[in-house]
C-alpha cells in the first residue's frame, strides 16, 4: 500500500507543479501596483464624431422627405386625392345648363329654351339581344341599322356614359316608352334645353345657330367646361357671346359600387343659367327688311341704324340662312346647293359684302370740295352729258346732261360730270382723306363675324399694290364712286350718319344689355364715338340740303322714299354702282342683260331731315336702280318706324310733325327746286 500509494503521490504532485511562464512572471515583477492608460489619439475621436453627425443628417433628412411628402399627398393634394377617392364611390352626372335668351330691342323673344327629350341606353350590365332590338324600334319607329350605328359610335367610350338614341322626341313617344319601361328598363328618357327660334330664320346671318363641338374646339376650348358632345355656338352671336350665354353646368351625383353599378341617388348641384342678351335689333323693322327682299327675291342686305347711337335696328342680309340645315351638321348636298346659288346666302352682306359705292359716295366727294373750298353753293357746272378729259370721254347717266347745276341740284340729281370735274380738281389722296374721316375703307368694329374693310384707292395704295403710279382719269371714276372704290353696306350706314348727326362717327353697336339670371345688369350699351368732324358744320348742313332735294324735289332721284304719312321729310341719295362694262350689252333693254352683269342698286338716307334720328341703307345686288328698286324697301322701314314711334309717344306733341322733329317744310324744298315742272316726264331719274 505504501509503496502504491508513495508511487503514486510521488507521480502528482510532480504534475500538479506550477509551470514557469517567464514572460508573465517578468511582467508580474515589473507591476508596482498601479495601472497604466496608454495615451488617447484625437484622430479617431474626431472620426467618430463625424460619423455620428452624418448618421444624424441622414436620419433628419430621411424623415424630412417623409413629412414633406406626407404633407404634400395629404393636405397639398388632399382634395384632388379626395376626389379621386370619391369618384371610385360617386358617379357624377352633368346637367346642360339652360342657355340665355336673345330678346329684341322692346323685349320681344327672338331666342329661347325648352325642354328636349331625348333617348337614351343605359349600357351597363345590360346586352342587345333580337327581342330587345325589335321592341326598341317599335316604340321608336327607326330602322335598327340606325340604332345599331349609334350603338358602335359609342364602342370605345366608358361603359358608364350612356348611349343618345333619339333627341328631341314628341309627347307621344314618351308615352310610349313610359308604358313599356317593364320591357325596356334601360332605356331612359334625358331631358335637356334646347333653342327656340321664335321668328324662324329671321336675322340668321346675326344671331347663329349652334351645333355639337368639334376636335379642334374642343382643343382649344376649357375642358372643365366642355367636353365631347357638348353644344356650343357656331356662328353669330351664339358663337361671339358664348361666354355669357352658356351658363354653368350643373351635377346629379351617383353613388356606384366596386362593379360600377348604381347604389343610390346622392344631392347634387343645379345647372346655373346663361345671360340674356338685349339687342338693339327692331324686330318689326327686321321682318319689313327680310320681307321685302324675299319678296322681290332680292339679294343684298339692308341695315337701320340709330344717327346719334350708333344703335342697329336692322341688320338684314339676303336670302336668309335655313339654320336647321346647320344643326348637327349641313349635309354635303345643302352645302354644294349653297355654294352654287347665284345669290349667295352664304356671305353675310351687311358686313362681308363689298360693292363700289356708286352715287352714294357722292355727297363725300361734295363735302371734301366745300371743306377745301374748291366750291360753294353758288358754283356751277354745265352738264352737256358728257366730259372729256385727256383722250377719253367719260359720260353723264342722263345722256342729254343736266344743263347748268349747282351743288345743291347736282347732289339731288347725282349729276356725273359735276363729280367728274370736282374729283379732278381734289385729287385721289385729298378724297380718300375725307373718305376715311367718314368711315370708309376700314373696319367699322362691330360685333359680327369675318367684318371686311373695302378700299378706298390712294396714290400710295396703287403704288403698293400694283407697283405704278396713279393715273389722274382714275380720280374721275372714284369721285363718283367707281374705279377702285369698294364699300360694304355697313360702311355706307355709318357714312350717312356721320352726314346726318353733325360730324360724329359712332361705332354701330348690336347688344343693348346683359343680364344675369336673376335680372340684375352685367354690362349695358353706352355709345362709343369714334372720331367727330370739328369746325365743318355748314358744310355738312349743305351736303344735307342736296340729300333732302334728291328725295323731295321734282326731279330727284330717291323720291320713292318719301314718307308724306308722317309728316316727316327725308335726306337721301341713290347710287348705281357698275358691276362690269360690257360692249355688247349696251344696247340691250335692261331686262334682258344677264343677271350677273346688271348694276348694283344704293339707296342711302335719314330721316327726319333736321335732328335726324334714324338712317337706312338698301343694297340690291344687280337691281339696276336704287331709285326704284332700293328706295321702297327704306320707305317701308321709316313708316313703319316713325308710325311706332308715334303710337308710343303721349300727349299731343306726338301728333304734331313739327314738334322739333321736321323743321324743313314742303315750301321751303319747292323754293330750292330749280326744275322745270314741264320737262318732268321725259327726265325721269336713271338712278
Amino acid at each position: 500500500m505504501a509503496n502504491f500509494f508513495g508511487a503514486n503521490n510521488t507521480t502528482i504532485k510532480r504534475s500538479n507543479r506550477r509551470r514557469p511562464e517567464s514572460l508573465l512572471d517578468a511582467e508580474r515583477r515589473k507591476d508596482a501596483g498601479v495601472t497604466k492608460l496608454t495615451p488617447r489619439d484625437e484622430n479617431d475621436l474626431s472620426g467618430f464624431k463625424k460619423k455620428a453627425l452624418y448618421s444624424c443628417i441622414l436620419i433628419i433628412l430621411f424623415f424630412s422627405i417623409v413629412i414633406t411628402r406626407l404633407w404634400f399627398l395629404q393636405i397639398e393634394q388632399g382634395s384632388y386625392y379626395n376626389e379621386l377617392a370619391d369618384s371610385n364611390r360617386v358617379r357624377s352626372i352633368e346637367i346642360a345648363a339652360p342657355r340665355g335668351n336673345i330678346y329684341d330691342r322692346n323685349g320681344r323673344e327672338l331666342v329661347t329654351n325648352r325642354p328636349s327629350f331625348n333617348v337614351v341606353w343605359i349600357r351597363e350590365s345590360n346586352k342587345i339581344d333580337d327581342e330587345w332590338l325589335k321592341n326598341l324600334t317599335r316604340i321608336l319607329r327607326q330602322d335598327p341599322s340606325v340604332l345599331l350605328e349609334k350603338i358602335r359610335k359609342m364602342a370605345n367610350t366608358p361603359g358608364h356614359l350612356p348611349v343618345r338614341l333619339a333627341e328631341d322626341i314628341d309627347w307621344e313617344t314618351v308615352a310610349r316608352i313610359e308604358n313599356n319601361r317593364m320591357y325596356l328598363p334601360e332605356i331612359k328618357i334625358e331631358v335637356v334645353p334646347l333653342r327656340i327660334y321664335h321668328y324662324g330664320n329671321l336675322a340668321s346671318h346675326l344671331i347663329g345657330y349652334m351645333g355639337e363641338i368639334n376636335k379642334t374646339e374642343l382643343d382649344k376650348a376649357d375642358k372643365t367646361r366642355y367636353k365631347g358632345g357638348d353644344l356650343i355656338g357656331k356662328m353669330g352671336l351664339e358663337r361671339l357671346r358664348e361666354e355669357d350665354l352658356r351658363g354653368e353646368k350643373g351635377h346629379d351625383n351617383m353613388e356606384v359600387n366596386a362593379l360600377g353599378f348604381e347604389q343610390q341617388y346622392l344631392k347634387g348641384d343645379e345647372p346655373l343659367p346663361g345671360n340674356d342678351l338685349q339687342l338693339t335689333l327692331d324686330v318689326e323693322l327686321q321682318k319689313i327688311a327680310e320681307e321685302e327682299m324675299a319678296t322681290n327675291k332680292y339679294a343684298g342686305a339692308v341695315v337701320a341704324m340709330e344717327a346719334n347711337t350708333g344703335r342697329l335696328l336692322v341688320l338684314a342680309s339676303a336670302p336668309e340662312l335655313h339654320l336647321d340645315e346647320f344643326v348637327g351638321g349641313i349635309s354635303h348636298k345643302a352645302w354644294q346647293e349653297m355654294l352654287n346659288n347665284p345669290l349667295h346666302p352664304l356671305i353675310n352682306k351687311v358686313v362681308q359684302g363689298q360693292y363700289p359705292p356708286g352715287s352714294t359716295y357722292k355727297p363725300i366727294t361734295a363735302f371734301a370740295g366745300l371743306a377745301e373750298g374748291l366750291v360753294n353753293p353758288n358754283t356751277s357746272v354745265f352738264c352737256p352729258g358728257f366730259y372729256r378729259f385727256g383722250n377719253r370721254v367719260y359720260r353723264c347717266w342722263k345722256r342729254g346732261g343736266h344743263g347748268t347745276v349747282s351743288l345743291h341740284r347736282a347732289v339731288a340729281e347725282s349729276c356725273d360730270v359735276y363729280f367728274y370735274q370736282l374729283g379732278v380738281r381734289l385729287g385721289v389722296d385729298r378724297l380718300a382723306k375725307y373718305a376715311h374721316m367718314f368711315g370708309l375703307g376700314q373696319k367699322t368694329g362691330v360685333e359680327m363675324e369675318h367684318e371686311k374693310a373695302g378700299l378706298i384707292p390712294s396714290t400710295e395704295w396703287k403704288k403698293r399694290r400694283y407697283g405704278v403710279k396713279w393715273h389722274e382719269g382714275e380720280t374721275l371714276s372714284v369721285a363718283i364712286g367707281q374705279g377702285y372704290d369698294l364699300t360694304t353696306p355697313l360702311q355706307v350706314a355709318v357714312m350717312t350718319a356721320v352726314i346726318a348727326n353733325g360730324g360724329t362717327l359712332y361705332k354701330p353697336t348690336i347688344v343693348e344689355r346683359v343680364t344675369d339670371p336673376d335680372g340684375k345688369p352685367v354690362s349695358s350699351f353706352k355709345p362709343e364715338v369714334i372720331s367727330r368732324i370739328t369746325g365743318q358744320g355748314a358744310n355738312l348742313k349743305l351736303v344735307r340740303e342736296g340729300m333732302v332735294e334728291a328725295v323731295n324735289s321734282r326731279r330727284g332721284t330717291g323720291r320713292e322714299a318719301k314718307i308724306d304719312a308722317h309728316g316727316i321729310i327725308v335726306g337721301g341719295k341713290t347710287g348705281t354702282a357698275q358691276v362690269v362694262r360690257l360692249a355688247q350689252y349696251k344696247h340691250l333693254k335692261e331686262e334682258d342683260i344677264p343677271y350677273e352683269y346688271r348694276d348694283h342698286a344704293w339707296f342711302t338716307c335719314f330721316a327726319p331731315a333736321v335732328n335726324s334720328e334714324i338712317v337706312v341703307t338698301v343694297l340690291v345686288e344687280h337691281g339696276l336702280h336704287g331709285g326704284s328698286a332700293a328706295a321702297p324697301i327704306a320707305a317701308k322701314i321709316l313708316n313703319r318706324y316713325f308710325a311706332d314711334k308715334t303710337k308710343n309717344q303721349q300727349g299731343p306733341a306726338a301728333e304734331t310733325p313739327g314738334s322739333g322733329q321736321v323743321i324743313l317744310s314742303r315750301d321751303m324744298l319747292e323754293q330750292t327746286d330749280s326744275s322745270s315742272p314741264e320737262n318732268d316726264e321725259q327726265d325721269i331719274p336713271r338712278e
